[in-house]
């Protein structure tokens, strides 16, 4: 059994990808899309159609240009999500503008469109996830969400204090980002080792994991922003992965024995159960340089491609 099969039988693997043949090709339980993702796909001519199909209907929806770039918008990324929804078993996790990220009202009522526009596509609720940032005001809006009954994946995770907050809110699942938390400290210290347990994304996951399972907490954890493989061999056994395709094919080609490294069982978090009031919450994020720039920098930057990929669909 391939690497790829055996994490399979101890985490829930999603595909962190808009390509719906690797998709095909990997067979994940869930997927994954971002604007990043979204834009890529975009670019595909093999998704013209649903480019078009975007573009009828928000002529048909009328309004300003930015209105109809809007419809535009949503209307592709439900159009990608209900086609990556025919192929896989699980949710697939749309993102809401990253613009919205400091508007707990805003982003509470683009979540909502996104949910009316998968329903009238015959997609259940219960399929989809909505993409959040781990912004105070997201996290707000993710609590009231979850009340009524959409539920939500916060991402753009990077701090302690963000995934306190996440599972004091009752979220259904929150994405800690590896990767990135690993890129943050290689830039600073070029010379160090960071490899395998020594992998600060790998130590923050693993933190929160044991923080949840300690604590009796139900929020899902799902490593997310991989930048090796070995970082995702080191969280086997976290409730979900989700991992890119090139990723996905160098699991597959290994034929060596996966370890698993996390499980429900094994807490032993030294974290105690807190609940963090908003000056809290923001003084805990302010002290954490990391987490902070990481946060900024991912809204930025989702929020370039969000903005290139409605210049395309003007196009």
């Amino acid at each position: 059994m391939d690497q790829l099969e055996q994490l399979k039988k101890i985490t829930t693997v999603v595909a962190d990808t808009g390509d719906i043949d690797a998709i095909r090709t990997f067979q994940p339980v869930d997927a994954t899309t971002n604007p990043s993702l979204l834009l890529k796909a975009s670019q595909d001519a093999k998704y013209a159609p649903l480019l078009e199909k975007a573009r009828q209907y928000a002529a048909q929806q009328g309004g300003s240009d930015s209105d109809q770039l809007a419809n535009m918008s949503d209307y592709l990324a439900v159009l990608i999500g209900r086609e990556i929804l025919d192929i896989i078993p699980g949710r697939i996790s749309t993102e809401v503008d990253a613009r919205l990220s400091f508007d707990t009202r805003a982003t509470i009522e683009k979540a909502k469109r996104l949910i009316d526009l998968y329903q009238q596509q015959g997609v259940d609720a219960s399929r989809v996830l909505i993409k959040i940032a781990s912004t105070w005001e997201g996290i707000e809006a993710a609590r009231e969400l979850e009340k009524t009954g959409i539920q939500c994946n916060l991402t753009l995770l990077f701090g302690f204090s963000q995934a306190q907050a996440c599972a004091d809110a009752g979220v259904f699942l929150i994405s800690p980002f590896v990767g990135r938390i690993l890129d943050w400290h290689k830039a600073r210290q070029p010379e160090a080792d960071f490899g395998g347990d020594n992998d600060p994304g790998v130590q923050s996951v693993s933190r929160i994991y044991r923080y949840y399972k300690t604590h009796g907490y139900n929020t899902i954890v799902m490593g997310a922003s991989f930048r090796n493989i070995g970082e995702i061999q080191s969280l086997a056994g976290c409730d979900r992965l989700t991992i890119a395709p090139a990723l996905l094919q160098e699991l597959a080609n290994l034929q060596t024995p996966l370890e698993r490294r996390l499980s429900p069982e094994a807490t032993g978090a030294t974290d105690p159960k807190s609940s963090l009031a908003e000056t809290d919450f923001r003084w805990s994020l302010n002290s954490d340089a990391m987490a902070t720039e990481k946060l900024a920098e991912g809204i930025r930057n989702f929020t370039k491609d969000q903005i290139t990929l409605e210049k395309l669909l003007a196009s």
